[in-house]
């Protein structure tokens, strides 16, 4: 029955069906523009920042100065598998964080690599 009707369409077509690709081509190409937009704007960014904090979270070293996501600065005393150590201030508090929670290292490692400028 629905070989009939398609049939009977594209008969009653003088194009011969060519109508049918143009307007699925016409509403089927925005949208995969849109897709590509939305990947090369939102999804990839978000990707690269993801795996840059992977790294800094996975580099942490005993002393490196480091902030927390509610903004407590502090030293890092000891580094477990999940977890880390961190003193605050002149007092000496110590305060076990999740890796997770640090949210920017402050201090800077002599054995990231140097880039050099060819004259």
């Amino acid at each position: 029955m629905e070989a009939l009707r398609l049939l009977a369409a594209t008969a009653a077509d003088p194009t011969g069906g060519a109508g049918n690709w143009t307007s699925i081509l016409i509403t089927v190409v925005p949208l995969a523009l849109m897709l590509v937009v939305f990947y090369f704007l939102l999804i990839r960014p978000e990707k690269k920042r993801a795996k840059t904090e992977k790294e800094m979270r996975e580099n942490l070293q005993v002393a490196d100065e480091v902030v927390t996501i509610g903004g407590i600065i502090g030293r890092v005393l000891s580094i477990q598998d999940e977890t880390v150590v961190v003193e605050t201030g002149s007092d000496r508090n110590r305060i076990r964080v999740l890796k997770t929670a640090i949210a920017e290292n402050r201090t800077a490692h002599d054995d990231v690599e140097k880039v050099t400028i060819k004259k």
